[in-house]
């Protein structure tokens, strides 16, 4: 699997959600002390940009703020909402301090 370095880590604060531009589209990361989730940035349920959903870091879960869907950001699956499709899933990793996500979705 591809990766490309796309900003610090410091650059995605715990809790929050920050979007970067890549070769397959706009993609959004979501970051919690243990974890980093990156996930296409347009919601499914109404093509809102989920950068700027409200991240609930101890549930892994988004909440666009466009059309109050619900996602599951370790799955991509809709919990609640008008979204019917899950989002498309990124792999993303920390490398020394810098955010690396996948080239392509990871399923």
């Amino acid at each position: 699997m591809e990766f490309v370095r796309v900003a610090t880590l410091a650059e995605v604060p715990e809790g929050e959600v920050r979007a970067f531009d890549l070769p397959a589209g706009r993609v959004a990361v979501a970051h919690d002390e243990r974890r980093l989730f990156a996930f296409a940035e347009t919601c499914p349920g109404e093509a809102c940009a989920l950068a700027e959903g409200v991240f609930d870091d101890r549930s892994a879960q988004l909440t666009c703020v466009g059309c109050d869907s619900v996602f599951d950001l370790e799955t991509g699956e809709p919990i609640e909402g008008r979204a019917r499709d899950p989002l498309q899933l990124f792999a993303a990793r920390e490398v020394d301090g810098w955010l690396e996500i996948s080239s392509r979705p990871t399923g």
